[in-house]
This record gives structure tokens, C-alpha cells and sequence, in this order.
């Protein structure tokens, strides 16, 4: 495993890089620990629209001729926001790392903030299709279930109430306060050399934002019981997300929690996967899911599935998380979720892309970079019993909120009171 190094400009900003023996590609991330958890209410989906705007255009380019250069080099050039950081990314062959930083580097601290109008229109189209698109958004009315009206539980796309008036003077000035120098961390893995990476960048941040940033986020808060949330669409299916808190991203759990993500329905052999779709064939997708958040954290399950199977999807998921919460998790499954993860650890290897993201991610968080040897190790300790312990306090029936897409309110909550029969009454 190479070994990554670690600088911090004396402006700030942080440059971590690993190199990969054999290639001829560098992946480069500018990270910014900003995203729409640090927006208020009245801001909310600003830093993803910020995000789409550092695309057209900056000091010195303009947005077509970031494009052409990218294709000129033959490279790779995008970007994501979630509810804690921001990324613009890319890849690149190595001898083309100088002019990639140039224009990432223009693109991330000096942004024209142009065409403002025509890329608001874009991202009213992109939540539009969030809205005609069931099973993404309904992840979002889970996430307000269990978070309820603090940040994490709102859309990080914002909302079109909020994009349609935001004006540029406000957008520019959000960005000032967040991109700030010790915000903002530069990873990169490949053929790359981390003297000159630095270099590269220290040359080419004048222009950082400076001044005031973001206030300091508001701890987390979760609802103190589950709560039941629908949303009516004349859908073909019903889309179901059972969900509750999670665990934060530096919990020594963490690793418990993967493997009962594994366990659960992360995995084509994971319970759920197994007895809903291959068995009885009553849901084309269905799975686990969880997200690590600085003091906090989400886990679920989601199930899109037709009006006729949906009390039985339903009860299968309730009896399989009973199970595993109440201590059955069995020895081979256990085994098969380590090694399932220890293989995708190996196969992330391969790709720079895979480990610049790594890199990247942990920095910016200030999560410990554990190498891919120590994650094995970890992982290779935890016991069936911890494993159960971890669902009983997170995945019980009753401590979940039930959140659906369909077409008949009534109906869902009848399915829903099957998970849990407090929930129906609440929600009266």
C-alpha cells in the first residue's frame, strides 16, 4: 500500500496525495467542507447551485472553453454535493496535471458567477426530475422523518422556492463564506509527484476567499420518535424507506455497522435482496443503506414494490431486522459479508479515482485515514454479537419511521401500521 503525504499551505489550504506505481493517470479533488447542512432555511440548495456555477465560468476561462480544454486533455471533469461537503473532481493523464490544477484551481476560487439565470433554469429541470422521479425522493422524505426540520432532513438539492429568487450577489456571497483556505483540502492519487502538487496550488490560490465564514453548524437533532410521512403520486409502485438515526462517522461502531449494512441488504446474498426479490420476486430493487454524518448519522431500508406485495415486502423486512436485532446473526453470513467487504476494499484499489476520494474525504471530515490493512483488521474483529447489538439499537421495528411514495395514503398506512402499529396512530 503507498503512503500518502500530507502538506498544509501556510495560507491554509491542505494537499494530501498518494502515488500509484504503474499509471499514467492523476484523479484530483478539490474538497470543500461545506454543504447544505451549513445552509439556513431561507438558503437552502444554495451550495449545490454553487456547485453548478463554478462550471460556467471563472476569472481567466470561460465556461466553454473549461469544457474544451478538459475534452483537449482527454480527461474527466465533475462535480457533487452532500449534506457536508462540496467536490469538484477529475481525471487526467499525468503529463496534463499542470494546466488540470490551472483550471480547477480558477474554477474554485475565483468563479464569475455567469449565466446565473440560464444554470437556475438547469437546476429548477433537476429537481423537477428529483420530483417525477420516486424512488430518490423519497429518501428525502426520510430523511425529514428522522431529522425533522434541522438541515440534515432537508433535500440537499434546496427547493425550487428557494433557487427561483436566490439572486448572484447572494450566491457569490455564500461562496466567500464558505470556501474559506482552511476549508478547502486538494487530494489527488496517481502518477503524481507532492512537492510539485503543492506547489501547483500554492501558485495559483490568490484570490482565496478571505473574511467571515459559515456559522458554526447546528448540533444534530433527531426526532424523539419515529414518525410515519407520505407523499401521493399516481405511481405504478409503492416506494417505502424504513428509517431511523444512525451513528456518527468517527464511531468505533462504524465497522459493525458496515457489515450489518452487508448483512441486512447491501449485498446481492443479504437478506432482504434474497427473500423479497429472489424468492418471491416481489420488488425489482430493495436495499440497505446508511450515511455517516460529523455528530450523527441515518440508516434505512428501501423497498419499491406494487400495491398487491406491499404488506407482505413489508412484514418480510420487519421479521428479517427482528431477527438479526434479536441476536441471530448466523456465522457464514458474517464470513461472507467480511470477505465481501474486504474484496471491494482490494478492488478500490485499483482505481486512482477510488483512492483520491478516500484520501479526500477523510481529510476534509477529519475522520482518521486508516490504511486499507487496518479497515481489514477492524472489520475481521467485530463478533456476530456486535453486529446484533448495533441492529437492536438502530434497526428494531419500533424504532423506525416509515416514509412512502404511492397513490393511496390509506393504504400504505395500513402497511406501515404492520411495522410499527403506533405509527398509524400518530400520524391520526
Amino acid at each position: 500500500m503507498s503512503k500518502h503525504q500530507l502538506t498544509e499551505l501556510a495560507t491554509g489550504e491542505r494537499v494530501i496525495s498518494e502515488r500509484v506505481p504503474g499509471v499514467r493517470s492523476v484523479a484530483l479533488g478539490f474538497w470543500i467542507g461545506a454543504g447544505s447542512r451549513d445552509e439556513s432555511e431561507a438558503r437552502g440548495g444554495v451550495s449545490h447551485f454553487i456547485e453548478h456555477l463554478l462550471f460556467k465560468g471563472s476569472a481567466r476561462y470561460s465556461a466553454q472553453e473549461i469544457a474544451e480544454i478538459f475534452d483537449e486533455l482527454g480527461g474527466e471533469l465533475n462535480a457533487a454535493t452532500s449534506r457536508e461537503t462540496t467536490v469538484v473532481y477529475a481525471r487526467i493523464p499525468d503529463d496534463r496535471l499542470e494546466r488540470a490544477i490551472d483550471v480547477m484551481a480558477d474554477m474554485v476560487f475565483r468563479p464569475a458567477f455567469v449565466d446565473v439565470d440560464s444554470e437556475r433554469e438547469v437546476v429548477l429541470e433537476e429537481i423537477a426530475m428529483v420530483e417525477d422521479t420516486p424512488n430518490d425522493l423519497v429518501h428525502d422524505i426520510a430523511a425529514e422523518a428522522v431529522f425533522g426540520a434541522h438541515p440534515l432532513g432537508r433535500p440537499v438539492i434546496g427547493s425550487a422556492e428557494v433557487i427561483s429568487t436566490v439572486s448572484r450577489r447572494a450566491l457569490a456571497g455564500y461562496h466567500r463564506r464558505a470556501y474559506q483556505s482552511e476549508k478547502i483540502v486538494l487530494a489527488a492519487a496517481g502518477n503524481v509527484d507532492h512537492t510539485a502538487l503543492a506547489s501547483l496550488l500554492d501558485e495559483r490560490r490568490n484570490g482565496a476567499a478571505s473574511g467571515p465564514g459559515l456559522a458554526a453548524r447546528k448540533p444534530a437533532r433527531v426526532e424523539k420518535r419515529p414518525r410515519l410521512r407520505f407523499q401521493r403520486k399516481e405511481t405504478e409502485q409503492y416506494h417505502v424507506c424504513l428509517s431511523g438515526p444512525g451513528i456518527a462517522r468517527n464511531d468505533e461502531r462504524r465497522f459493525a455497522g458496515s457489515l450489518m449494512d452487508a448483512i441486512v441488504g447491501g449485498s446481492a446474498s443479504s437478506r432482504l435482496f434474497q427473500e423479497i426479490r429472489e424468492k418471491r420476486g416481489m420488488a425489482y430493487s430493495v436495499y440497505s443503506y446508511s450515511s455517516q454524518y460529523e455528530d450523527a448519522g441515518q440508516v434505512g431500508v428501501y423497498v419499491g414494490t406494487r400495491e398487491e406485495n406491499l404488506n407482505e415486502c413489508l412484514e418480510i423486512t420487519v421479521a428479517e431486522l427482528t431477527d438479526i436485532a434479536g441476536g441471530n446473526v448466523r456465522a457464514d453470513e458474517l464470513a461472507r459479508a467480511k470477505e465481501n467487504l474486504k474484496g471491494r476494499i482490494l478492488l478500490s484499489l485499483e482505481s486512482t479515482s477510488s483512492r483520491m476520494t478516500r484520501l479526500g474525504k477523510s481529510t476534509i471530515t477529519d475522520t482518521p485515514l486508516l490504511t486499507p490493512e487496518q479497515i481489514v483488521k477492524r472489520l475481521e474483529a467485530v463478533t456476530a454479537g456486535e453486529v446484533a447489538e448495533l441492529a437492536d439499537a438502530l434497526l428494531a421495528p419500533e424504532r423506525l419511521s416509515v416514509a412512502g411514495i404511492g397513490p393511496d395514503e390509506a393504504r400504505f398506512a395500513d402497511a406501515a401500521e404492520g411495522v410499527n402499529p403506533a405509527l398509524a396512530a400518530r400520524a391520526a
